[in-house]
């Protein structure tokens, strides 16, 4: 048997027929991630190569891959599009001590490793794992399997959520469904597409936020700078965008306990072409004229998110601009090999508070925070400012129309040449203008050059944070360009002497 390990959460499922199986296979596999141990238990026979021969064929959406029992070459590898994986089968070790010799502790660390005969390996195998164990049952027929999935260590919680997910969407018209694990952020969101016939929908699965550690006067970082800590300020917003007007995906079906939504299907046209990635122009300009829209209206912080249930937007405050910009001396520097004494951070964080103030007095609207290519759909079917759909905006503010504006214009993970960012800052500006007479473009455009100076010091960090903290080196490539955009801001008069305190203290990033 398996050892046993203090802290699992499991449960059974009934594997009447291969469909069932498959269905299994394709609701573990939406929760796995790279570096993950799945290990399957159970006696000769009971399922455990087919079972991983599905989720291998699954993974690499080819149904006809050729997936061979490792049991005498121990070990098999595939290098599929998530992750790469490995399918190791144990049953032939006499022993735990013959593992070295298979080279486990050199596989790379961001393979999902699928382990047969975990019991061959007892006092070896690390407290955080998946296991599926696997019993025949006879008595209900020649194909019927039990299988029990135990989530042990921090798995525990992801093995609750799978359970939770299938019980979601068996509640709903998609129990069916085809499902499709996509892209998602750097959160601890994901999404998957359903398809079921001609019907097709987004699960949004946005499990609670966790408190982290208290950085300052005993509050998260999380709660400092304003992040969702469910699904309701998603639900909130889509909704008022929706009423305004705006492509915000409908809500159809929501389980906001659970931070479980199906919602609709924007699609998959971006504002952006190309390898890498730039701007289409007119689409850009698109997105821009949604923003004046939006920034036309005088809008409530008050949202609806379901009837007697409402949710009020935070105000981007002045602890927030400065927790986030902070973290450009927590992770960026750091990384640089930078060590700053707390008199510099001093001055740092004043000379933001003083750039800053002027800002936070502005005129406040919904901020979506995250405006930019990533989270921006293109719908040529429908028009105006339909036509750009608006995703991940679940932590908007209430903060300064500028903001939203700088995050497209400096998008973080495409370039944006610097004569398109001044000719739809003026298309923004000119139109505000008209519409407005009491619009102060001199105003406006140093509000501007300030945010998007905090927002590039903070994104320098956050970056810098995946790869230390969270092992993803993949933002590491987009630091360069980051850094112009800082640069581009930071020559705005206004900032002369933010300025000249990162020409001192802040190198420019490693080739």
């Amino acid at each position: 048997m398996l050892p046993t390990t203090s802290g699992g959460s499991s449960y059974t499922v009934a594997l009447a027929n291969e469909q069932a199986t498959l269905r299994l296979v394709v609701d573990i596999a939406a929760a796995l991630e790279p570096g993950d141990l799945v290990t399957l238990s159970g006696d000769l026979g009971a399922g455990k190569t087919t079972f991983a021969r599905a989720m291998i064929r699954h993974l690499a959406g080819d149904p006809s891959i050729p997936v061979p029992s490792p049991t005498f070459t121990l070990m098999q590898s595939y290098e599929l599009p998530r992750f790469p994986v490995v399918h190791a089968d144990l049953y032939r070790l006499d022993g735990p001590g013959e593992l070295a010799e298979l080279g486990f502790d050199d596989l790379p660390r961001e393979a999902l490793v699928l382990l047969e005969w975990p019991d061959r390996a007892a006092g070896f195998l690390p407290a955080d794992r998946l296991d599926v164990a696997f019993s025949l049952a006879p008595q209900l027929g020649p194909e019927h399997r039990n299988a029990r999935v135990t989530g042990y260590g921090n798995f525990g919680p992801r093995a609750d959520r799978i359970f939770a997910i299938r019980r979601f969407i068996e509640a709903t018209g998609f129990a069916g469904a085809e499902r499709e694990r996509i892209q998602g952020d750097a959160s601890s969101r994901s999404y998957e597409r359903l398809q079921l016939g001609e019907h097709r929908a987004i699960l949004m699965n946005s499990p609670r936020r966790p408190d982290g550690p208290p950085v300052r006067d005993g509050k998260p970082y999380s709660a400092i700078v304003h992040l969702a800590e469910d699904a309701k300020p998603f639900v909130a917003v889509a909704n008022g965008l929706r009423q305004l007007g705006f492509s915000a995906p409908q809500i159809l079906e929501a389980e906001l306990d659970d931070g479980l939504l199906i919602i609709e299907d924007l699609g998959a046209e971006t504002v952006v072409e190309g390898d890498p990635p730039a701007p289409i122009d007119d689409r850009y300009a698109a997105a821009v004229d949604a923003l004046i829209a939006l920034h036309s209206h005088q809008l409530s912080d008050l949202l609806a998110v379901a009837p007697h249930v409402e949710y009020r937007l935070p105000r981007y405050d002045m602890d927030a601009f400065l927790m986030e910009a902070e973290l450009l001396f927590d992770w960026y520097l750091p990384r640089l090999g930078v060590a700053a004494s707390d008199s510099t951070r001093a001055v740092y964080v004043a000379l933001w508070r003083e750039a800053l103030q002027a800002v936070i007095d502005s005129h406040s609207t919904w901020v979506l925070r995250d405006f930019h290519s990533p989270n921006l759909i293109w719908l040529p079917d429908r028009h105006d400012i339909a036509r750009v759909g608006l995703l991940d905006f679940q932590d908007a503010v209430m903060g300064p129309a500028a903001y939203d504006l700088a995050s497209l214009l400096q998008d973080a993970r495409v370039d944006v040449p610097e004569e398109l960012e001044v000719t739809l800052l003026g298309r923004y500006v000119r139109t505000r203008r008209e519409m407005d007479p009491n619009f102060d473009p001199a105003s406006f455009i140093k509000a501007y050059a300030t945010l998007a100076a905090q927002r590039a010091s903070k994104i320098l960090g956050i970056f810098a944070r995946l790869d230390r903290r969270d092992g993803k080196p993949q933002y590491l490539r987009h630091i360069p360009r980051v850094w112009r955009y800082l640069q581009r801001s930071l020559a705005h008069p206004s900032l002369a002497p933010l300025n000249a305190w990162y020409g001192v203290h802040v190198p420019a990033p490693n080739a």
